[in-house]
């Protein structure tokens, strides 16, 4: 049976060039990057190698990117410390974040007693800006964060318009672009962001490693204490062999863009006009011309059948999924689409589709194939 992965939201396959370049740090560059010896001075150095060219694909510079374990880490840590030690009395989000960032305000709501204020949402799941904007006019200081795409349903926020907006009303802005990075353009030169994130296995890297772009001089303090790695803002011996995968990726991430690009919006596309033929009652979720690597359906299904769907798709080979991977245990409705969609609808079967460059016409094929014997 030929298996198919459709679920690159959740995670993504490292690409073999990866593997190859952490197998030699793992066997050569061994040492320990804190040690003064040549072992630790050569695990520095390719350690620094990796920042800089992270740094130079993000047009910012290496002294601005942080490495950590992920984007969960990096989310929680810019949002507490922004509260903790710069003093900001005030985040304002979106209810379709992901709970990295939710969870997080919520809690700092409860234990610093903060405001958490959430934009108003439009029917395709964009940020509704004058919302935005009016909750602005309150002088409080404020964190705005806001996703750079949507991890369930592909809308994408205009960074440097709602960027431009933050800077005028004189907040800090932090966006979570973990399904981006690696996957679209982007100039910290360019776009008024103050910290972003990434999570290397998003873009065909390692699993476990991640990093923050944290604008200089912006005053966070770390998260945890125990050491002088990362400028003291991230203690622990670093992952050489991991950071040097992450490097590795997301420089043929950005090598390879405009042609993976060009052909995963043809597969999304093609599966859309599959979905219109077979099931012309399904609708997507979000704007349909949402980010190319991600498609959210509503399948024109029976409640019964719905809660068989993805175990009759895994029986088949197929690996896709109803929405992030962190909570696919959970047989709550997805909060996104609980923002979106009418009760009526969110008991209709949502699929999510991801795409990498390693899918093909014959996998959408085969999952079609299988939707319609359901």
């Amino acid at each position: 049976m030929k298996k198919v992965y459709l679920d690159n939201a959740s995670t993504t396959q490292m690409r073999p060039e990866v593997i190859e370049e952490m197998l030699k740090v793992m066997m050569e560059d061994y040492g320990n990057p804190s040690s003064t010896h040549s072992f630790g001075r050569n695990a520095k150095s390719v350690l620094e190698m990796s920042r800089k060219s992270i740094a130079k694909h993000l047009n910012c510079t290496a002294q601005e990117i942080i490495f950590t374990s992920c984007g969960t880490e990096a989310n929680n840590w810019i949002l507490r410390s922004a509260v903790r030690d710069l003093k900001i009395q005030r985040i304002i989000t979106s209810k379709i974040e992901h709970h990295a960032v939710l969870h997080t305000a919520e809690a700092l709501e409860i234990e610093f007693g903060i405001q958490v204020d959430y934009v108003a949402i439009k029917a395709d799941g964009s940020i509704d800006v004058n919302d935005l904007v009016e909750l602005l006019s309150q002088e409080k200081k404020t964190l705005v964060s806001l996703m750079h795409v949507n991890n369930e349903i592909g809308t994408v926020l205009d960074l440097e318009k709602i960027g431009r907006i933050c800077h005028q009303h004189n907040v800090l802005f932090h966006s979570d672009t973990v399904q981006s990075i690696g996957k679209s353009e982007l100039n910290l030169q360019k776009v008024p962001v103050d910290f972003i994130v990434a999570s290397a296995h998003k873009f065909h890297g390692p699993k476990g490693i991640g990093f923050a772009f944290v604008r200089k001089n912006s005053g966070l303090q770390p998260l945890f204490y125990g050491g002088e790695q990362e400028k003291g803002l991230r203690p622990g011996t670093e992952a050489v062999h991991q950071i040097v995968g992450m490097a590795k990726a997301l420089e043929l991430s950005y090598d390879n863009l405009e042609r993976d690009r060009s052909h995963i919006m043809e597969l999304r596309n093609y599966l859309i006009n599959r979905l219109e033929i077979e099931f012309p009652a399904s609708e997507i979720n979000g704007n349909r011309d949402g980010f190319y690597t991600v498609l959210n359906i509503l399948l024109p299904f029976s409640e019964e059948k719905t809660a068989m769907m993805l175990l009759n798709l895994d029986m088949k080979g197929i690996a896709v999924s109803r929405g992030s991977a962190c909570q696919s245990g959970s047989i709550r409705p997805s909060h996104v689409l609980a923002e979106m969609l009418s009760e009526e609808d969110l008991k209709k079967p949502g699929l999510r589709v991801s795409f990498s460059h390693y899918n093909t016409k014959g996998d959408i094929d085969l999952l079609m194939n299988a939707l319609k014997k359901i």
